[in-house]
């Protein structure tokens, strides 16, 4: 078989970008959503809008960047190697909170699915027990998880597309209308007080140009399916969403751990609601198995390379780093017992205010790297200018999505950036001794100046 042969469609590129895109992040999305209003379907559309933006720009930095380490890789283009290690921090952070995010959403299913009632410190406390079960389980290898993870994620994938192909049988306009803005918020705060948790649902757009070897033709393929799968993730995620809107009152909606179970048992009976509330357990440790793996693997391999201090790329023989695991595990126990709240939806929202924010410092960076990216690469001026004007539509829309994060989100996030450049004065001196020693440093100018 030629090698032709073996690579993928655009379509088929298309459909796994999506599949990729599409994970546990929808799964608590109606009830915290029903807590804005249905008018929240301008969030959906303003993230949309940015995500698309922010989709078609990664793509474009994928396939110019000739520096490996994906986010790291292309700020290091404008920030050098202080602005690789930034990205890497800051994203490998964001992983780790949203890791707490996927635990707690998993207990949230779990109370509904054993109709459980717990307290906010046994809800802490269980989310506690799942982040070390799924740490623990990894201790081994990732070969096992990653493929429980593959199958479970349909679990998820499944009722979300069931909910908006069917869901329209159920769905009552009068409801949806009654929810539009259940509070009487102003116009501006409403939406973006819902900006966040939209593009909670996006986080990982980044990654959908990692197969750009798959295809044929990646200068043309590679775009239209990051675009297309972002397209299909957010229609998808409109369409549920607004879909539950108009078949639950919004006060019932708003107060759900499981929302798509709920919708479920209306939709067919409680049997059924209880089966896809159970998948959806299964789904989120299925993800949070491969993702605390995923999260020790982007530490181990930046401390391979000099980034984070040595402790991190400790491994046992089979290549996993349990110390680093341990070590990651222990931040997630102090984020769980920190974001404790009366509410499991409230300690939810703080999490992913929290994950959003540490996420978009590598994408802004990445947006502010591309010009530099591109220059180099080559580009012809004219395409070089329309892309540069998407990544600043990515940048101004990422700047939003900060700032509807919350005070609290940006105190939070800028402490750990201010944390993340003291951690890199213990490495930073290793990148200077190497320049030194290949004679790109003359220390004697170096002091003159």
């Amino acid at each position: 078989m030629s090698a032709t042969q073996n690579k993928m469609t655009v379509t088929q590129l298309t459909i796994l970008t999506a599949v990729n895109m599409m994970g546990s992040g929808i799964i608590l999305l109606p009830a915290k959503l029903a807590e804005v209003g249905t008018i929240s379907i301008f969030s959906w559309i303003i993230t949309a809008g940015g995500s698309l933006a922010l989709a078609y720009a990664f793509a474009r930095c994928g396939m110019l960047s000739r520096k490996p380490g994906g986010m790291g890789g292309y700020a290091e283009y404008a920030f050098g190697k202080a602005g690789n290690y930034m990205a890497n921090y800051t994203y490998g952070l964001s992983l780790v909170i949203a890791n707490v995010a996927i635990a707690i959403t998993a207990v949230g299913y779990g109370t509904v699915l054993f109709g459980a009632t717990l307290t906010p410190l046994q809800t802490g406390l269980w989310t506690i027990l799942l982040l070390i079960l799924t740490t623990v389980a990894n201790f081994g290898g990732a070969q096992i998880t990653g493929r429980i993870g593959a199958v479970t994620v349909w679990g998820v994938i499944i009722p979300v597309v069931v909910i908006s192909l069917l869901g329209w049988f159920w769905f009552s306009g009068s409801t949806w209308v009654a929810a539009w803005n259940p509070h009487n918020i102003d116009f501006l705060p409403a939406v973006g007080g819902s900006i966040s948790i939209t593009l909670w649902a996006f986080l990982g757009l980044e990654s959908a140009c990692a197969n750009a070897d798959a295809v044929e033709n990646p200068e043309r393929d590679v775009p239209i399916a990051v675009m297309g799968g972002t397209i299909a993730a957010a229609v998808i995620y409109i369409v549920s969403t607004n879909v539950i809107a108009g078949m639950i009152p919004n006060a019932e909606l708003a107060a759900s751990n499981a929302p798509f179970g709920l919708a479920f048992t209306q939709m067919f009976n409680p049997f059924i609601g209880s089966i896809v509330t159970a998948l959806m357990v299964l789904a989120c440790i299925g993800s949070l198995l491969g993702w605390q793996f995923t999260v020790a693997q982007v530490f181990k391999s930046s401390a391979d390379v000099g980034y984070f201090l040595p402790i991190f790329g400790k491994a046992t023989r089979n290549g996993t780093p349990i110390v680093c695991m341990i070590i990651l595990l222990v931040a997630q126990v102090a984020l769980a017992l920190m974001t404790i709240s009366p509410e499991l939806s409230s300690q939810f929202q703080k999490v992913v205010d929290l994950a959003v924010v540490t996420n978009l410092v590598p994408y802004i960076m990445s947006m502010a790297a591309l010009i530099t990216i591109q220059k180099i690469a080559g580009v012809p001026a004219g395409k070089a200018l329309m892309t540069n004007i998407i990544a600043m539509i990515a940048t101004a829309y990422s700047f939003y999505a900060l700032i509807s994060s919350g005070e609290q989100a940006l105190m939070l996030g800028g402490l750990c950036i201010f944390a993340g450049w003291t951690l890199f004065g213990f490495v930073s001196a290793r990148f200077y001794g190497r320049e030194l020693e290949a004679g790109v440093i003359d220390p004697g100018k170096s002091m003159q100046t």
